[in-house]
Formats: C-alpha cells, structure tokens, sequence
C-alpha cells in the first residue's frame, strides 16, 4: 500500500474517529505490510496529525529493534496513529508511555481485564498462574527529526485480542489474548474506540505543565516491571541483574543490582522477568 498525494493511504476505507476525539479519520485496509511504515510514507506526503490506519493483517509488522510481529488475520487490533506533537525529540519516548497506558486502560474497560506494562513497549499479562508474563502486546513508536525538531512521530499498536485456542505450538507459553484471559470473544471496534480516546485524553495531558507527572506515575502504577527481578540485556553484550526499582522522568529503568552498588539506569536494553519467587 502507498500514499496518494493527499497522505492519506491508498485502498482503504474511510470512517470518522471518536467524537470529541483529534482522530478525526479511521483509514481500513484488509492488509498490508505495516501500518507504521505506511503512515510514514503518509506524514512524507503532508497528511496531518490524527490520522489513523487500522489493519487485518500485516505482512511485515515491525517490533522493536525491527524484530517480525506476526498475527493471525482478523485477530488482533494492529493501528498506528500519525501525531505532530508539539515536544523535543528527547520527550518522545511519552508518546510510547501515553499509547500504553492507553491500551492498559483499554483493555481494562472493554475487555475487563487489566494487563500490565513490561518496560519499555510491551504488554503482558500480569493475573493467572497460567497468563502472568505472557505477551499480548507491543509498542512501536517511530519519530521524524528535522532541524532539531520533532516533526513526526507514529505510534503503532500491536494487541492480540481474539486468537485461537490453542496457541500455535511455537507460541504457547510465551504469548496469549485477551479473548483467553476473559474467556470469551472481545469486540474489537470497541477497543480501538476505547483506545483512541484515552491516547487522546493522555495526549491533552501531556499538553498541560504537570502532564509528564501524571503520565509517568501513571505509568509506574501499571507497570509490570518495578518491584521485579529482572535481567537485563545492555548493548554491547553487558548484563544487570537485580530489581527493577524505577521509572526515571527520562523514561529509563533503574535497577538495584544483586552485587550491590548504586542502581544502573537503563535507557535502552532487552529485560527479562525473573520467574516470581
């Protein structure tokens, strides 16, 4: 799929977003390759902030550190939301925050159920011997810098939501949905809804002067990382284990290493939940 010259994408469907909402226009395609990259190439031809691109299927959705995203056709809630924000680039990482909370809150009012945030993008389930710790989600944010500022960012979400069960061998153990968690089918338009006037809501707060506090306690109240024991996996092959203590106003992780010494703040690395004691 590419853009027409108006920036909004080729071969889709239009309908109107939540009322009251920025997202003012909810673009369809049955498939694509991913809807990040495709509002990218939508924000390169001009199309404005609030555009929406929803998705059946994705033949190349992205994770971070460009790792493959795969889901079944019709299973899961895949959108990307195009944002102009009025931030500096090192305040982008909120946007990632704002889209989680958003999809935590979500999922909690459409599907009664209330995953958790593993830092920095994913969401998993935090209730259950047999859920706790599986993943049901991702965040990929994507920014465009232009003169020192930030002109672009697209944020995607990737939320397993009615799959089926069984789970395919290769990922029973290691991912769920929200239709095994509840158990029972959830609605799907009622989720994006859902989640696009939360991001919303989140997006206005961001807006006034105490709005980054509010996100990041937010945040730390949803997390599924702090007060855990976690290994984390730094660039360059580097280790941390120890708990996981804090979410910094920067968006990093600190964590208390098991060997002692002062906590190491974590801005980007791979982290793995140790097992509840």
């Amino acid at each position: 799929m590419v853009a027409d010259v108006t920036g909004a994408p080729a071969n889709s469907t239009i309908d109107p977003g939540p009322e009251g909402t920025r997202f003012t226009e909810i673009r369809r395609v049955d498939e694509t390759g991913s809807t990040n990259a495709d509002l990218l190439v939508a924000a390169s031809a001009g199309a404005g902030d609030g555009l929406v691109l929803v998705a059946e299927h994705q033949s190349a959705g992205r994770g971070r550190l460009d790792r493959v995203w795969e889901a079944p056709v019709g299973s899961s809630l895949l959108v990307s939301v195009l944002l102009r924000p009025p931030l500096v680039p090192a305040d982008a990482f909120l946007l990632t925050n704002a889209a989680g909370v958003a999809a935590v809150e979500a999922s909690r009012l459409v599907a009664g159920c209330t995953p958790g945030l593993k830092w920095p993008n994913d969401l998993v389930a935090v209730a259950g011997d047999r859920h706790r710790g599986r993943k049901l989600g991702g965040i990929l944010a994507e920014a465009r810098v232009v003169g020192g500022r930030l002109e672009t960012v697209v944020v995607g979400l990737g939320l397993n939501v009615n799959w089926p069960d069984p789970l395919p061998p290769a990922l029973a153990g290691t991912v769920d949905a929200l239709n095994h968690l509840v158990g029972h089918e959830v609605d799907r338009a009622a989720l994006l809804d859902a989640w696009l006037r939360r991001l919303d809501h989140w997006l206005d707060v961001l807006g006034d002067g105490s709005g980054r506090v509010a996100l990041l306690e937010r945040v730390r109240m949803v997390s599924a990382t702090l007060g855990r024991d976690v290994t984390v996996e730094l660039p360059g092959g580097r280790t941390v284990e120890g708990e996981a203590v804090d979410v910094t106003d920067s968006g990093h992780l600190l964590v208390q290493p098991v060997a002692g010494g002062p906590p190491v703040e974590v801005a980007v690395g791979d982290v793995v939940h140790a097992r509840p004691r």
